[in-house]
């Protein structure tokens, strides 16, 4: 295996991580005013993901770092050509850290209401278009010969790329919500659990849909195997949930999105942006930076990469226990009242 081919594999890899531990933060934000009837419900659904969500998005970082820096040309022709959403992405993301960071500042009603619906447009608003702009990278885009993209915008928003869209925010919303019922207890939990079940079969139904197009459609015949593994995944996690067993439901939801991530990058290889013309398409050899640059980074990967996996382990590890409401104290921010 060569190494240009190698940084692709990484970089799903990279993908995966951030689709799965943060698609769960997503889930939770999506479904703050759903199950978060009262103020100290919505703190109790924040602080379930509060010591993890900064570091989820790492991956993030990571994936968009090791794109630039292993394929240049891809990351430029994809950060130029899916310019709007990416933006509405980035600022999406940007919102909703505010809203995180600074909810608790101000210990005031009516702010805490505007931070909740910052966390609800800034977990819903990518959940969405990242499933559309992976569905465009699975069907292909308007490349011309220099590797511009000339499609615009709307172009973006056909029927496989929303369906998509759908997808990806079905299962980050069912991912939350069993992520939820295996984080917390009591009244929580088992609203929690129940609206996981109902989710689960919704999902089933989208999910296995755009699997079975884009498989049909744009993928390769040993994807079929990534298909299978995702249809059992939502088969067993429509079980795991209406049974309320909640470890196993998360599993099988992590399982599902990790092999939607897999049948979209084996889709794609060997290009990594495939063209409406496949003599435009980018693919791992034309899109990828030298081998000296390759092999620098492949051994940062082997030094860095099982640290900061210790280490986010470790946090899971400490903040394991489930939550309730009684777990959240009494509201220790400033007021606008004047002393």
């Amino acid at each position: 295996m060569d190494l240009s081919t190698l940084w692709f594999g990484l970089i799903a890899v990279l993908w995966t991580g951030y689709l799965v531990l943060e698609g769960f933060d997503f889930g939770v934000g999506m479904l703050l005013p759903v199950l978060g009837r009262k103020d100290r419900e919505r703190r109790l659904m924040i602080n379930t993901i509060g010591p993890v969500w900064d570091g989820n998005e790492v991956w993030l970082l990571t994936a968009g770092g090791a794109t630039f820096a292993a394929f240049p040309e891809w990351y430029a022709t994809l950060f130029s050509g899916f310019y709007l959403p990416l933006f509405l992405i980035l600022l999406a993301l940007i919102v909703r850290v505010v809203a995180f960071e600074w909810r608790g500042k101000i210990d005031d009603p009516a702010w805490r209401a505007w931070a909740d619906r910052a966390l609800v447009v800034g977990s819903w608003v990518p959940a969405v278009l990242w499933g559309v702009a992976f569905a465009n990278i699975v069907r292909g885009v308007e490349l011309d010969a220099d590797h511009q993209y000339v499609g615009g915008f709307f172009a973006l928003l056909n029927p496989f790329a929303l369906l998509g869209g759908a997808t990806t925010a079905l299962l980050f919303l069912t991912h939350g919500a069993v992520f939820l019922a295996l984080k917390t207890d009591g009244e929580m939990r088992r609203r929690a659990g129940a609206l996981a079940a109902r989710l689960a079969v919704v999902t089933l139904v989208v999910a296995g849909a755009f699997a079975v197009w884009a498989q049909v459609a744009y993928s390769v015949p040993w994807t079929w195997a990534a298909t299978a593994v995702a249809a059992g995944g939502l088969g067993w996690l429509v079980v795991a949930t209406r049974s309320r067993r909640e470890g196993q439901a998360f599993v099988a939801s992590a399982g599902t999105i990790v092999a939607a991530v897999v049948l979209i990058f084996g889709s794609l290889y060997p290009d990594v942006m495939p063209a409406v013309d496949p003599a435009n398409s980018l693919t791992v050899d034309n899109a990828s930076s030298t081998d000296y640059t390759l092999t620098i980074m492949t051994w940062v990967a082997v030094v860095l990469t099982p640290v900061v996996l210790l280490y986010q382990g470790w946090t899971y590890w400490v903040f394991r226990k489930r939550l309730t409401v009684e777990h959240i104290p009494d509201h220790t921010g400033l007021t606008f009242e004047r002393v």
